[in-house]
């Protein structure tokens, strides 16, 4: 596994304020080198006016070393400006694309952002074009690993690549604003099948991982937390699609996956909602969710539509991205090889949810075999695999779900169901 990336998702990887940070500190570095310029050039001038002085300093090397400071001082004041300019362009980028995605449901606020971009680029003539020359190389790059598969390039160049086509064509790889989910989902039953009582919280994404339910034919394990200052919160552990089938009394099937993407009530859905609500969870409470492949989908809808307070969510594989407030984290694992995500269309250029989201992408399987015939890109295992790598990192931007979990580990009493769910007549 190669090439693992970590970024907010998009076309934009930092956040424009965070630049405007650096720019600022990168100016207070070239004000202090104008100083050290300054003093510098006084000490030269001292030195050689005074008689006999000159004699025991290098003056050249002297005046050569005030000239260094005095490139150092442009350096970075021409760095504070490019970085104040990469930040207008990175914040253009945002509100335009922020705009297109409110033009039907809030069309007041987008037409509020888009003179707000006007505005930004009529400040700089360079704005409009890095902007269109970020979405462009994000448009470009936002499939690499997909297709080039040497052993099974029917597979990948045709059947996988049109995945990615569907994705950016379609729209459904975007969950808008306002948008939830219609109809009514097939009738399910949901009963509990196991209960414990774990020691510890997950304490890694990839431990997360591994807190997928257990027992034979359970697809949803739900822990409630439970604090000493009488709090509680759940997290709900989702399955990803379990048969190929369609209708039959597994939920997490084809059906649900279609159902789903097209933005329809899924019996997978409503089995979770029951689950969340037979362990105790209530409107407003906070449900956190880690996710895998059709449950991405789900966790989604919970995060935007229901009467759950979803204030972190994990994702592996899944096929859409949704559309989250700045108060809501997600970090989502894609492999690029893994035609599932792909389905998502790459995202969208604006990224989504608050400034500790993450995207982490890399190949899943960067060999070309004859593996590659089972989707093993897509397998929750190969998933697991990366989250690994990406909590071995150390990466600050993963400080925000490292404090999740400490959060977790504090709780007094942690309770844990696994259910089972099956369509009924």
């Amino acid at each position: 596994m190669t090439g693992l990336t970590i970024d907010h998702g998009g076309a934009i990887s930092v956040d424009p304020d965070a630049l405007r940070d650096v720019a600022r500190r990168l100016d207070a570095v070239a004000s202090r080198y104008d100083d050290a310029c300054s003093a510098i050039t006084r000490a030269h001038q001292i030195i050689v006016d005074t008689p006999g002085f000159s004699a025991h300093v290098d003056t050249v090397g002297l005046w050569s070393s005030g000239q260094r400071v005095a490139r150092l001082h442009s350096e970075c004041q021409e760095t504070a400006r490019s970085t104040l300019l990469m930040a207008d362009a990175y914040e253009y980028v945002e509100l335009r694309a922020e705009a297109a995605m409110l033009e039907h449901s809030d069309p007041s606020t987008a037409q509020r952002l888009s003179r707000q971009a006007d505005r930004l680029a009529a400040s700089d003539d360079r704005i409009h074009g890095m902007a269109d020359e970020l979405v462009a190389r994000w448009r470009a790059e936002r499939f690499e690993g997909l297709t080039g598969n040497v052993v099974t390039p029917g597979l990948y160049d045709q059947v996988f690549g049109t995945a990615a086509l569907v994705g950016v064509a379609s729209g459904l790889g975007k969950v808008l604003p306002g948008q939830t989910l219609r109809g009514k989902s097939d009738p399910v039953s949901v009963s509990p099948v196991k209960t414990s009582s774990p020691a510890a919280a997950p304490s890694s994404i990839a431990g997360a991982f591994g807190r997928m339910a257990t027992t034979a034919g359970a697809q949803v394990a739900v822990e409630k937390y439970s604090f000493a200052d009488g709090t509680t919160k759940f997290v709900a552990y989702l399955e990803g699609t379990q048969s190929v089938g369609w209708g039959g009394k597994q939920p997490w099937d084809s059906k649900s996956n279609l159902e789903l993407y097209s933005g329809k009530a899924s019996a997978s859905y409503q089995a979770t909602l029951d689950a969340l609500r037979a362990a105790g969870a209530g409107p407003g409470d906070e449900v956190d969710v880690v996710a895998h492949s059709q449950s991405g989908m789900i966790a989604a809808h919970l995060a935007m539509e229901s009467e759950f307070d979803v204030q972190m969510q994990i994702t592996a594989g899944s096929p859409v991205e949704p559309t989250l407030d700045d108060d809501q984290t997600i970090i989502q694992f894609r492999h690029t090889d893994d035609p599932v995500p792909a389905l998502a269309g790459g995202g969208s250029p604006e990224g989504t949810g608050s400034a500790d989201s993450v995207t982490i992408s890399t190949q899943g399987d960067p060999g070309d075999t004859i593996e590659d015939l089972v989707v093993d890109a897509h397998h929750l295992e190969t998933y697991r695999e990366t989250a690994r790598i990406a909590d071995d990192l150390g990466d600050p931007r993963m400080d925000a779900v490292d404090e999740f979990w400490r959060e977790l580990d504090t709780a007094e009493v942690i309770e844990r169901t696994e259910y089972h769910a099956e369509r009924v007549d």
